[in-house]
């Protein structure tokens, strides 16, 4: 995983395969004890703001039922429940699950967020959704990304909204990126998710430029890029 896997607040629903086999299952929880050691390492991983692109490309929705993927903390999902929105949001970590809820009760939205943990790659969350919402699921782990988003774009319901938000690399910081993490392009993640011919409506796909701070503390940029679908009627 890129550890700097979000522009502001959100966690991973890494996994490796649906295949429930003994190898399957070590690399899963190798992951999870990835991100809850992580998670533990300090009070807080991630700002508790929610992501930008999300606040962007949410505005005007009428708020109804939200799937957030990779929660972490639940910057994403407590805004969305803020904002009238009924959350359901997974995250592989435990640890990040439990700091989200906490901060969910004391934002007074408890009672309108769901929080489930899953490993993506094992498990996925039933049901359908206004608004299913992928923020930078990159892993450093093995992952079955491409089936993930096909999950998610499948949990859209008729109307909804389908957001996937990613990195295009890894920052400029970073001095020795490691070389097993993918970074598709739009397109690719547009292609990879092999939605039926005349079902979906492509609303965004493209890159920006996101506006962040350095470790050393001054200002730097790292290219992003969104996918916005709406599934047709």
């Amino acid at each position: 995983m890129s550890d700097q896997n979000t522009d502001t607040d959100t966690g991973t629903g890494t996994g490796t395969t649906r295949t429930h086999t003994a190898s399957a299952s070590a690399a899963a929880e190798s992951a999870e004890t990835f991100w809850d050691e992580r998670y533990n390492q300090s009070g807080r991983l991630w700002s508790g703001e929610p992501n930008a692109a999300l606040v962007r490309e949410t505005e005007g929705l009428t708020p109804g039922s939200a799937l957030d993927l990779g929660c972490g903390e639940g910057g994403d999902a407590i805004w969305l429940a803020r904002q009238g929105w009924r959350v359901t949001a997974t995250d592989i970590s435990r640890v990040a699950l439990g700091r989200a809820a906490e901060h969910a009760d004391q934002a007074q939205v408890a009672d309108r967020v769901d929080w489930q943990h899953h490993d993506l790659g094992a498990s996925f969350p039933s049901g359908s959704y206004d608004l299913v919402s992928a923020q930078f699921l990159h892993s450093l782990h093995e992952m079955p990304r491409e089936e993930i988003l096909r999950n998610a774009a499948a949990g859209v319901a008729r109307g909804g909204t389908l957001l996937i938000v990613g990195h295009m690399g890894f920052p400029a910081w970073e001095t020795e990126p490691h070389p097993g993490v993918d970074f598709p392009t739009p397109q690719k993640v547009l292609a990879s998710l092999d939605l039926p011919a005349g079902q979906w409506d492509v609303l965004v796909c493209d890159t920006h430029e996101h506006s962040l701070t350095a470790p050393g503390g001054g200002p730097s940029t790292r290219t992003n890029y969104t996918v916005k679908l709406r599934r047709r009627t």
